[in-house]
């Protein structure tokens, strides 16, 4: 399975990226607009650098125009998509089937929650796709899915509608079990579940799902 990291703009905690990157293999690494800095710092081989760079920080965009090997997508500000949707495009093009985003939070709200929406854009393309931090692992569900203690990414497992509703949600081997349950966008029912068992699975009839593994304190 061809593997992308795409380190985007927002916040970027350096100490968690380089830990949780010692453990992972990526066959392409795309710097998105100002993440080009973070990548940079972390030391990676960059591939790529997508984005109209009106915020990237200068020391970094010449640092990495002095490096060879980085295929250059520069756009105009004034464009349709956001940078970091143009990364997501980019990895889909060089056929990459599993995508995980480093710098997808803090800073702006609306590119937080835009870059959380492209999860479901990758998903609609046949693509898994995560974002990380720290604390939390955000991914999209479009289907059942196990989890297994020892692998979620914390202590909590949420799952908050993406689509107006998401129905007949049953819930497995998690402390707060649920049967054929609807949920709708409003009310949060399935907010800071756990794993009651070594697996804990979820299925559902028809929707689409947000699924958030998180903790409180950052991950070692």
């Amino acid at each position: 399975m061809r593997r992308a990291l795409l380190i985007s703009g927002g916040s970027l905690d350096r100490e968690f990226a380089k830990r949780y990157l010692e453990s992972q293999k990526f066959d392409m690494v795309i710097a998105v607009d100002s993440g080009l800095k973070g990548a940079l710092e972390l030391g990676l081989s960059v591939d790529a650098a997508v984005g109209d760079f009106d915020s990237a920080d200068q020391e970094a965009l010449a640092e990495a125009h002095g490096k060879q090997g980085i295929v250059w997508d520069v756009h105009k500000p004034e464009k349709d998509e956001t940078d970091t949707e143009l990364a997501v495009t980019t990895a889909l093009k060089a056929g990459c089937e599993e995508l995980v985003i480093l710098g997808a939070l803090g800073g702006r709200f609306d590119h937080a929650l835009g870059n959380v929406h492209l999860l479901y854009y990758a998903a609609c393309q046949g693509v898994s796709a995560s974002i990380v931090d720290s604390q939390n692992r955000i991914t999209v569900l479009t289907e059942g899915r196990a989890f297994r203690r020892g692998e979620t990414w914390g202590t909590y497992v949420s799952f908050l509608p993406l689509t107006m509703e998401v129905k007949g949600i049953t819930l497995r081997g998690f402390k707060y079990p649920l049967t054929k349950k609807d949920i709708s966008i409003g009310p949060c029912l399935c907010v800071s579940n756990e794993l009651a068992e070594e697996e804990a699975t979820i299925q559902f009839d028809q929707g689409v799902l947000i699924c958030v593994e998180s903790r409180d304190g950052k991950l070692d």
